[in-house]
């Protein structure tokens, strides 16, 4: 819900590491590569998008961008306004963020405050907000049927909304819980600390979130500050909207100018921050900031105008992928060669129009936080060598032909994700490159990286450390976070590491990049033996030579208890972490490998251009079979699970509610508390010995889908299974397991640091059938926006509210959650006892009438085209946990959900409220459950009753 106040306006970085990142070129000395591609309504596109595109300009100034798309199961729009928290008055923190908040909540034309959330929902949409230093943008999709509808209640945001004077009051609690339930998030915390040792007249280093203290009457109501905040900063001259739909431009240009031209045109422009980001008088300096979680980090920032002022050529971008490199002679392979981190990103942070900063993060070991100056050092050394070898027209053209492939075949993606991105570019790019402008490189200017160069020097340099045992002199006044700031005369002296060197060219480029022209056909098995399954599924559909491989390698000592848990993860660890030097230059090509564990085995998984495909494959599994398992990097990978199982307490609490549901209706599962406790009984050699065992008894499910023939498929499929041999049985792989709740279920109750109160109630299906898997995912769309309009938006019992349908696996079921600063577990029961009384009311007289939107939205949610290879392929490999995998599974619970009566949806209703939930509360000071304990009678739920 709008409550989000993304990265873009906290600590955060845009990392422009070499990942084919936000760049596009052409040759060094060559004209851009723009002049080649295609155009469309004015705005470059990718040679991929066959979408049509159109531009207007209202009468009243507000620009809007227009895409066609026949192929749409969901239509979108986004309005991005050029102004955010940075407009805040001095004496109203918060005031920008809590407008994004209140426009939601009524208009003149749709008064009721849960008028639009209602319609989005009923029409099988979602919809949020979140409020950035120098934009706020809203954004929603719907079925395309309903997008007129949509539109008419959204444009009413800036037309006329009513700031109704009962919510104003209300809905001050409600940001007040999201900034209390943000209190503990360390990257807050160093955010703050980092705005003290900026520019104190800079707004954006102010509060922006806002609270109790901050929104309340002043001089003026409350009310009329939002009022003449609204009408200072929100005109059509810098609002920027994006529509998607499959409907023809004219009918969306109808649509817009009828629905859009009220919007007030107040002659506004984009506000200037004339006050600079840091001043020469603020540095040198240090700053180190207490964490709560067990995670150390430095950062090491440097002033620099805005890049966004030369998007065109990018030189940050360049400078940022030779800093970011992971490969061998890195900065991060030296550090991690050392023991000292294990992590590492470059790019730029809080840019404002003027100025920004370079920043380059480096997530430290216990070790490394020990030396600090030797890193920085380090740092020094490898900037010093960019600057003398490193300003090369090859690199700049090497990192312009990867990212002009990432271009080339750009994937469409959700609509609403393009629509919000799309409306925030044409706030800060001309028309023509709102889809290209974060990719274009115009070409080499050596010039300009040298200047680049020559801001980063340690007179220039703020060090920002944040851990655990940082003890601070001052505490920020927001989150808490103690912290030390003090300028420095002179860093002291320290040796570089050795080792430094700049990437060489790289040899995983892909050459050939046809787009065969495959048929799509549902996947079949090309190889289906006992031991080993090989699904391939075709595509051309998205238009890319792209592959997406997926290897299951299963053993019944996956997770058959805790320590075989921790080891089956430290050993995709490890084969992650040992090849990360190696297999760089290919994630860089657009080859991504990982490995991850699970409760049946390790998945490998690849996904990348076909060509070359296969020598990554064949390198990992030489390193999974015969490498060495060194020390250095186990103890890595031993320290990452630590911190993540010691800082589980700390993470979100709404997070930590519903691992717990896991934890306690999954098989296997284990929870972060029993996972820490094994990781103690694990040594190298107990691994080493583990990945014998582990590749003696196995079993292979492998899929690949993508552009690639049948007998391409096979040929590297054949290779993996002669390097696996696997041997076992499918029926000696235990199954996934989801568990039935008990007529009388204990209470569970988290692991929890977190301060605020929580109350989970989850309502199991009788069994998994798909009829009782349509009836409930029916029944979650009918709860979803009464129940976040009434615990919510009426009676503000907390900030995370949320109701709907969350199967496990294909267990259905209902959640119901609250998450409060303030209220206790005992209200927040009996109001969703209360809730669930009228809510009775409601199903009991359910009609025909009512029901048939919320059954066509699940439907139609549930025949969703996927938008990506990458979508696609995770959509057919989850359903290879089944022991009959059925891909058309999603068509054929459409098809139960058609069939659907009130009758039915009734009865599944009564049965829910029949039956005993499975209650997660938390309040401080709970006793944490033995989930394990209390959950090891559970039986599994049985496939239909």
């Amino acid at each position: 819900m709008p409550a989000l106040r993304l990265p873009l306006g906290a600590w955060a970085l845009v990392i422009a590491t070499a990942l084919g990142g936000p760049a596009a070129a052409a040759a060094a000395d060559a004209p851009s590569t723009a002049a080649s591609l295609p155009t469309s309504g004015g705005v470059i596109v990718s040679p991929n998008d066959e979408r049509d595109y159109r531009t207007l300009t209202l009468d009243n100034g507000l620009e809007a961008l227009l895409i066609h798309d026949p192929d749409a199961d969901k239509a979108a729009a986004a309005m991005n306004v050029a102004a955010g928290s940075d407009q805040n008055p001095d004496a109203i923190p918060g005031l920008a963020h809590f407008l994004e908040h209140m426009l939601f909540l009524g208009t003149d034309k749709y008064p009721e405050a849960d008028s639009y959330q209602h319609f989005i929902s009923q029409h099988g949409g979602d919809h949020n907000a979140f409020t950035a230093d120098r934009d706020t943008n809203y954004f929603f999709d719907i079925e395309p049927t309903a997008l007129k509808g949509a539109l008419d209640r959204f444009s009413q945001f800036f037309v006329a909304p009513r700031f109704n004077a009962e919510y104003v009051d209300r809905e001050r609690h409600a940001v007040h819980s999201e900034y209390q339930a943000r209190l503990r998030d360390d990257a807050r915390r160093v955010n703050e600390a980092m705005d003290r040792a900026l520019n104190p007249d800079h707004p954006a280093t102010r509060f922006s979130v806002g609270s109790l203290e901050t929104l309340k009457d002043g001089q003026q109501p409350l009310r009329q500050s939002l009022i003449d905040f609204y009408k200072a900063h929100y005109g059509a001259h810098v609002m920027d909207l994006v529509v998607i739909g499959p409907q023809p431009l004219d009918q969306l240009g109808s649509w817009v100018r009828q629905d859009f031209s009220a919007v007030p045109d107040r002659g506004l422009s984009r506000p200037a921050i004339p006050e600079a980001l840091v001043t020469p008088a603020q540095l040198p300096a240090r700053l180190r900031v207490q964490s709560l979680k067990q995670h150390r980090q430095v950062r090491f920032a440097f002033p620099i105008p805005d890049p966004q002022q030369d998007y065109r050529h990018k030189p940050v971008d360049y400078l940022a992928n030779l800093l970011g490199h992971e490969g061998e002679g890195s900065l991060l392979a030296a550090l991690r060669r050392a023991g000292w981190a294990d992590g590492l990103s470059a790019g730029s942070a809080r840019g404002d129009g003027d100025d920004a900063l370079f920043v380059v993060n480096v997530d430290l070991t216990p070790e490394g936080a020990r030396h600090l100056d030797r890193i920085q050092a380090s740092l020094f050394a490898m900037i010093r060598r960019i600057r003398d070898d490193g300003i090369d027209a090859w690199r700049y053209r090497e990192q312009a032909e990867l990212a002009e492939q990432d271009f080339r075949f750009q994937q469409r993606g959700e609509p609403i994700h393009t629509a919000s991105s799309l409306a925030m570019n044409l706030s800060y790019y001309p028309l023509k490159d709102a889809q290209y402008g974060p990719y274009r490189m115009d070409g080499f200017e050596p010039g300009k990286l040298r200047d680049l160069l020559g801001r980063l020097t340690p007179q220039h340099l703020l060090r920002v450390y944040s851990g655990p045992d940082v003890e601070g002199d001052k505490t920020t006044r927001w989150f808490d976070a103690p912290y030390r700031l003090a300028r420095v005369d002179h860093w002291p002296g320290a040796t570089p590491l050795d080792g430094l060197a700049l990437p060489g060219h790289n040899p995983y480029i892909a050459d050939d990049l046809e787009v065969l022209p495959l048929e799509a056909q549902p996947p079949k098995a090309l190889v289906d033996t006992a031991e080993h399954t090989l699904w391939y599924r075709p595509d051309s559909h998205f238009g890319t030579p792209r592959v997406e491989w997926r290897f299951s390698l299963q053993t019944p000592d996956a997770a058959d208890t805790p320590r075989d848990a921790v080891l089956a993860r430290l050993l995709a660890g490890w084969l992650g972490d040992s090849l990360n030097e190696a297999l760089y230059p290919a994630r860089l090509a657009g080859q991504s490998f990982s490995a991850y564990a699970h409760g049946r085995g390790i998945t490998l998984a690849f996904s990348g251009w076909r060509d070359h495909q296969d020598v990554l494959v064949k390198r990992v599994l030489e390193q999974l079979k015969t490498a060495a398992i060194d020390a250095d990097s186990v103890a890595r990978v031993r320290l990452q699970l630590k911190q993540q199982w010691q800082n589980a307490p700390d993470s979100p609490l709404y997070q930590q509610m519903q691992r717990t549901l896991g934890d306690a209706l999954m098989r296997p599962s284990w929870s972060p508390e029993t996972l820490l406790a094994a990781l103690d009984d694990t040594s190298l050699d107990a691994l080493r010995d583990y990945r014998r065992r582990f590749l003696d008894r196995l079993h292979l499910e492998s899929m690949a889908v993508g552009n690639l023939e049948a007998d391409q498929a096979r040929q590297v499929d054949t290779l993996v299974r002669r390097a696996l041999s696997p041997t076992l049985d499918k029926a000696g792989v235990p199954e996934l397991a989801p568990l039935a709740v008990p007529a009388t279920p204990p209470v569970l109750h988290p692991a929890s640091t977190r301060n605020d109160s929580a109350v989970l109630r989850y309502l199991q299906g009788p069994d998994r059938s798909l009829a009782s898997q349509a009836r409930l995912a029916v029944l979650g769309q009918l709860i979803q926006a009464p129940f976040y309009s009434r615990l919510r938006t009426q009676e503000q019992l907390g900030y995370i509210v949320n109701a709907g349908y969350q199967p496990l696996l294909d267990a259905p079921g209902l959640g119901l959650l609250v998450q409060s600063p303030s209220t206790d577990v005992a209200t927040i029961r009996s109001r969703m006892d209360a809730f669930l009384g009228d809510f009775d009311q409601r199903i009991a007289g359910l009609d025909e009438a009512t029901l048939a939107p919320y059954r066509k939205a699940v439907h139609d949610h549930l025949l969703e085209r996927p938008s990506s290879l990458s979508e696609l392929t995770g959509r057919l490999w989850q359903e290879t946990v089944h022991p009959t995998p059925d891909f058309q599974r999603r068509r054929h619970l459409a098809e139960t959900v058609t069939a659907l009566t009130p009758e039915d949806v009734r009865g599944a209703w009564q049965a829910l409220r029949d039956s005993t939930p499975l209650s997660i509360r938390f309040a401080p000071g709970d006793t944490a459950s033995n989930v394990g304990e209390l959950t090891d009678g559970f039986t599994p739920l049985p496939e239909t009753r």
